[in-house]
């Protein structure tokens, strides 16, 4: 058995659906598409499809299978690219996972750019605020904002991100500006509910208590924001801050482009904390293929741009 052409024929029958199909895509019979699957579920010793005169489906084994097949084939797609008469081009498939909120704004605009540069390549995103398990989700890399848990993953980081106070100036007109983050205490505050809320609140960097005067020591204060308003899901708080309801404290990515064209304001700017990181994360691997090399290179080149986040809708 021809290990790689019968997990090529796999990988054509489970993504083309039949037989025929992918025979047609080899230039082969069905027959012999057949007979190399039927040889590569012996030589591992389970079923990988189930096929019926109707139709043909994955097993669970197959569904697992299938996913390291496309990888490899990639990766050998990747190396032939590699050396090939045009010099080195990046080849594959690359799996993409970002928050949702951040990755529709400045990471889906990116990934045609990318494929313009870079047309051998396929790309696909995934967007979930959910932190996905990147080796059993099969994804390739993900871009991750805030801080990061200790695990066994490459971290790159991309771009500082800074948490900002902000309003609308008509709110501010209306109620006040804070000099202090105590004075939040005053005012309608756009916090995320108990639910998906940062455990330890709005973080801001205060003299510290043993200190004194400007050129003393700071320490982080965590303010536990209260008001009539909260939501579980980042963009309605957004929405809110823009449509006067209240002070949101929000990443700089989103912001930005609302502080440049003056419809938010940001507060209590001295009491900022410290930036936390915008990051590309990855699998521990001894050799990165170009694809992932590149895109990486590529996300950094463009969230370096003076008034990228600002700039970006």
């Amino acid at each position: 058995m021809d290990k790689f052409k019968a997990f090529a024929s796999f990988v054509a029958v489970a993504t083309r659906g039949s037989l025929s199909a992918a025979a047609r895509a080899e230039g082969v019979a069905p027959a012999l598409i057949g007979r190399r699957i039927d040889a590569l579920e012996a030589h591992l010793g389970v079923k990988l499809l189930v096929r019926t005169t109707r139709r043909i489906s994955l097993t669970h084994e197959g569904s697992a299978f299938l996913e390291d097949c496309q990888r490899l084939l990639a990766d050998v797609a990747h190396a032939e690219a590699s050396v090939s008469a045009g010099g080195v081009r990046a080849a594959g498939h690359l799996r993409i996972t970002a928050p949702a909120g951040f990755g529709r704004r400045h990471v889906a605009p990116l990934l045609p750019q990318f494929r313009a540069a870079h047309p051998e390549v396929t790309l696909s995103l995934s967007l979930s605020d959910r932190v996905l398990d990147l080796a059993a989700e099969g994804f390739d890399c993900a871009v991750r904002v805030g801080d990061l848990p200790d695990s066994s993953l490459v971290s790159i980081r991309l771009a500082d991100n800074r948490r900002l106070c902000v309003a609308t100036p008509e709110y501010l007109q209306r109620r006040g500006t804070p000099q202090h983050p105590s004075d939040l205490a005053a005012h309608d505050c756009l916090a995320l509910s108990s639910a998906a809320a940062q455990t330890r609140g709005w973080a801001f960097r205060v003299p510290a208590s043993s200190g004194g005067g400007s050129g003393g020591s700071s320490e982080i204060m965590h303010f536990k924001p209260a008001g009539p308003l909260d939501c579980s899901d980042g963009q309605v708080l957004h929405d809110w801050c823009l449509a006067g309801h209240g002070i949101a404290w929000r990443s700089t990515w989103e912001v930005a482009a609302d502080i440049a064209a003056g419809r938010l304001v940001e507060v209590l700017a001295a009491y900022a904390a410290p930036p936390s990181g915008i990051y590309a994360v990855f699998l521990q691997r001894k050799h990165l293929p170009l694809r992932l090399r590149l895109w990486i290179d590529f996300l950094k080149h463009n969230y370096a741009q003076p008034g990228f986040f600002g700039q970006a809708a």
